[in-house]
């Protein structure tokens, strides 16, 4: 019965062989589209490959150059918040050993150069007395020689 219908069909297209020849004409126009886009698509590809990859390379070194920017200005913020509590600690830190009674950095400088100066000023003073001393004290080495003579002389009378 499908086999009857089928011959039924191809009977009529038969007798109306003018649309069955559109229909092949436009079927070969078709298919003669699909080849020559075949063919232009292997002639023009290779432009329009080369064409996208300038494209991709540009967009790549802009993306890059915004990267690199905006790494850059993340790593400032950080740096900056990083300085920023490092300080908070040092002053938390200086005001903990402070209520402890643990002197500073300057105070320790302050005392050392208050030690520089004190000690500055007693070696001066050591200085003066000993310039003073020798003023007023001529440093004979004869008379201590006589002395002893005179002395290891005497001793023997007074022994008898």
């Amino acid at each position: 019965m499908v086999k009857k219908l089928v011959v039924k069909k191809l009977k009529s297209v038969g007798k109306d062989s003018q649309l069955s020849a559109t229909i092949r004409e436009s079927a070969q126009q078709i298919w003669l589209a699909g080849l020559g886009a075949f063919a232009k698509a292997q002639l023009e590809g290779n432009k329009v490959f080369d064409a996208l990859i300038r494209e991709g390379e540009a967009i790549q070194q802009k993306t890059r150059k915004v990267t690199e920017d905006k790494v850059t200005e993340m790593a400032a913020k950080a740096t900056g918040t990083w300085d920023k509590l490092e300080q908070v600690f040092e002053n938390r830190v200086a005001r903990s050993l402070n209520s402890l009674g643990v002197p500073t950095k300057d105070d320790v400088a302050q005392l050392a150069k208050r030690v520089a100066e004190l000690k500055a000023e007693v070696e001066k003073l050591n200085k003066a007395p000993k310039a003073k001393a020798a003023a007023a004290k001529p440093v004979r080495r004869a008379a201590p020689r006589a002395a002893l003579k005179a002395v290891s002389k005497a001793a023997p009378k007074a022994a008898a």
